[in-house]
């Protein structure tokens, strides 16, 4: 399984993807995100489903931009040629790999900003190479493993957080992922788009380099979980005393 995190905030936008390749009983690292430049910008790629579907998808949309790079004023247009190569792909192995026992499976995140863009762009695709857009109201979008992530970015994170606190966030989203999937695992490469200059941002943590900051998230929530008011449990004992029953929640 694949843990990769694309959020889209004011200031830029952040993007977070786990190494881990699992292979029946092997594992294995492999870089899952990749930076792509033409005449007009520089965005960047994740994706997670097959692998041999991803690097030949890579392989033809490189060749484009090298030979086409100039004509993707707009994120739209390079997002619509990645998706004619996955549907290129699909066409020439979709149906041995469907022999095999295999879906025809990848799912891409996608982001950047290009001359002609007024604004940083996300986008998620789908395996057969249609996209939708991430706005502002959920910014940010995962593929691949999602259920344990999810939640600490739907209570805290906006489109007007910081670039600091989208990467904050988005690290405790995937070491909560981490603790709960043993297909999801360091090292983590990061990428970071600042929407003032257009710097692009690209890093690897091991997990000693972040091993203090999974330790103090660990402690900081035991904390707050004892600091939450009782009164309700209070009121159960309350309830099974009445009732004539002898159930104690007192530590």
């Amino acid at each position: 399984m694949t843990y990769c995190l694309g959020i889209r905030v004011r200031e830029g936008l952040v993007a977070i993807a786990d190494t881990r390749i699992t292979t029946g009983s092997e594992t294995t690292t492999a870089k899952k995100i990749s930076l792509h430049t033409s005449s007009h910008g520089t965005i960047f790629l994740m994706t997670s489903g097959l692998r041999s579907i991803r690097d030949k998808a890579v392989t033809y949309f490189e060749e484009v931009l090298e030979e086409e790079g100039h004509n993707f004023n707009k994120m739209y247009k390079v997002v619509n040629e990645f998706g004619i190569q996955l549907r290129k792909v699909a066409h020439e192995d979709k149906e041995s790999l469907a022999q095999s026992g295999l879906a025809f499976n990848l799912f891409t995140i996608v982001g950047g900003k290009f001359a002609e863009d007024s604004e940083h762009k996300l986008f998620l695709l789908y395996p057969e190479g249609n996209w939708i857009e991430i706005g502002t109201a959920a910014p940010f979008t995962i593929i691949g493993n999602s259920g344990y992530g999810k939640p600490i970015l739907n209570r805290t994170l906006s489109f007007e957080s910081t670039l600091r606190f989208a990467l904050k966030t988005g690290f405790l989203s995937f070491d909560s992922t981490r603790v709960s999937a043993n297909d999801v695992d360091f090292p983590i490469d990061v990428v970071i788009f600042k929407n003032t200059t257009g710097e692009i941002i690209e890093k690897r943590f091991e997990e000693s380099d972040l091993k203090e900051i999974s330790a103090i998230w660990d402690k900081k929530l035991s904390d707050i979980i004892r600091e939450i008011p009782e009164t309700w449990i209070d009121e159960l004992n309350h309830e099974s005393r009445s009732a004539g029953q002898f159930i104690s929640f007192d530590q």
